[in-house]
């Protein structure tokens, strides 16, 4: 099957998954109250892939069938921008804010396969093959793809992750004719009701894990004993003139319980194997996968500071502060920007043929992003003041009594009062709203704190050159060794007049 269409992803929700949103236990998904709106966005997302064919599509490698660029194994700098192309189209469409359209898992995918080498080390070789089987799979039937791989959180004083055995965690039970037992839970599935398969992968090396906590699969959602218990909507299942934002892009996010769920063999890439679950994650995941992630942030970013913009002209705020708080977002895009170019042009080889971005802009913009986004918001919402809150209802514009005194009374700076009521619905929408809350939430700790990302920035940074900076002052010799001769002492000349 080559590329999916809306359609077709639509229909490939109607499946038996056991999914939970509140106390309704969910049957059709395109059509639940807390899901459609997302779910048929998302359907969006793969009709866009074939009304932009010319940047989202590509003929598969091997059978030319037309699949996402995201599935690409990047071999050169030439594909790296390319792909980029395709992320950004799909960017737009949500305007960054849903963090986990099928593009991210896609790339990620690509990247495994593309260093199945790491994948197959102390003794993994079937693993390597099943991961490298499933990548052209997962392309071909375009699959939508979730992932889990945060541990759960029970006792942070004992650490994030596994420390010898512990049965919340999640961990493989036995061997079965077919494959593997497992059972525990995993946060944090994003996407997991629009999600076809659920992806389990090393989210970090855990060295003091049983071996029986190292686990890499892909399996469908609707696997007897998987259960999903997501967190309550954030979507407002309305017009889009009241909610522009929420209306439809809430990815929605689970809580995962693997009770005796049966993976098949030929799905599971890490059976117990602690040395390939602690080295595949170190050297090319991050430089991969990041394109995706900071080609969404700088989009989100460039839409946050466009919307602030025309919040200022549209009530003709322009005091110096308000100048220089927008001025401060479009610091914020355009540094996005530069880092993502800068990657991609520092672009280079990983191992085994992949390439992958220069990783060192993007480790400096990812522990920037967590503390950007909050203060995006704040601006927002300072520039917006009151005005976030006098936005009249669609039923209110359309009153016939009402609509006179508000064209009077709710006008703005060369818009119109139902102009003005959409462009501050949005904003507020963008930075006020529950949806808002939740994407802040996101931002903040989806690549994790602003601390470990500063951690990051600090251990991985290549510093040979700042060492030599430094080191040109620390080992030069203490004793100048071209002192200056004395100046001899001029006698004293007579005083004029003497």
């Amino acid at each position: 099957m080559p590329a999916r269409t809306g359609k077709q992803f639509l229909q490939g929700l109607k499946d038996s998954r056991e999914l939970w949103v509140g106390s309704d236990k969910v049957g059709s998904i395109a059509d639940h109250p807390a899901l459609s709106g997302a779910a048929h966005a998302l359907a969006e997302v793969f009709d866009l892939q074939h009304q932009a064919a010319d940047v989202c599509l590509m003929p598969d490698p091997e059978t030319g069938e037309k699949i996402n660029v995201s599935h690409m194994i990047p071999r050169s700098r030439e594909d790296l921008l390319r792909r980029h192309r395709g992320l950004e189209r799909v960017a737009e469409y949500s305007v960054g804010l849903m963090g986990r359209t099928p593009d991210y898992m896609n790339v990620t995918y690509a990247g495994f396969a593309g260093r199945c080498d790491e994948w197959a080390v102390n003794g993994n070789d079937e693993g390597a093959e099943n991961l490298v089987r499933y990548q052209k799979k997962l392309a071909r039937e375009d699959i939508s793809l979730t992932h889990t791989i945060v541990h759960s959180t029970v006792d942070m004083a004992k650490g994030k992750y596994p420390v010898g055995f512990d049965p919340v965690q999640l961990h493989k039970v036995e061997d079965t004719e077919h494959g593997i037992i497992v059972r525990g839970s995993r946060v944090l599935a994003t996407l997991a009701p629009f999600a076809d398969e659920l992806a389990v992968y090393p989210g970090a090396p855990m060295p003091d894990a049983d071996p029986a906590h190292a686990l890499s699969f892909c399996i469908r959602m609707d696997t007897p004993g998987l259960k999903f218990i997501c967190r309550d909507s954030v979507a407002v299942n309305t017009n889009l003139f009241e909610h522009p934002l929420s209306s439809r892009f809430d990815e929605q996010d689970a809580f995962v319980i693997f009770d005796n769920v049966e993976v098949p063999r030929e799905r599971l890439f890490v059976d117990a194997n602690l040395a390939v679950y602690n080295l595949v994650m170190k050297s090319s995941w991050w430089p991969n996968i990041m394109q995706q992630t900071m080609i969404r942030a700088q989009t989100k970013l460039e839409f946050a500071w466009g919307l602030a913009t025309r919040m200022a002209e549209a009530i003709n705020l322009k005091q110096p502060q308000t100048v220089q708080m927008l001025g401060e977002i479009a610091m914020f895009a355009e540094f996005a920007r530069a880092a993502v170019f800068a990657a991609e042009q520092g672009a280079h080889e990983y191992g085994n043929g992949l390439w992958c971005c220069d990783v060192r802009p993007l480790v400096a913009l990812r522990a920037a992003l967590p503390g950007w986004f909050p203060r995006v918001n704040d601006i927002i919402r300072q520039i917006g003041s009151h005005n976030l809150l006098t936005t009249p209802s669609r039923a209110a514009l359309a009153d016939r009594d009402l609509r006179p005194l508000i064209d009077k009374y709710l006008v703005g700076v060369g818009v119109d009062a139902e102009h003005r009521a959409r462009l501050f619905r949005l904003a507020w929408d963008f930075a006020g709203t529950a949806l808002a809350s939740r994407n802040e939430q996101y931002e903040r700790f989806y690549l994790g704190s602003i601390g470990r990302n500063l951690t990051a920035a600090q251990t991985m940074t290549e510093r040979t050159r700042a060492d030599r900076l430094v080191d040109r002052f620390l080992l030069e010799p203490l004793e100048a060794t071209h002192a200056p001769e004395p100046v001899a002492r001029r006698q004293a000349e007579p005083a004029v007049g003497s």
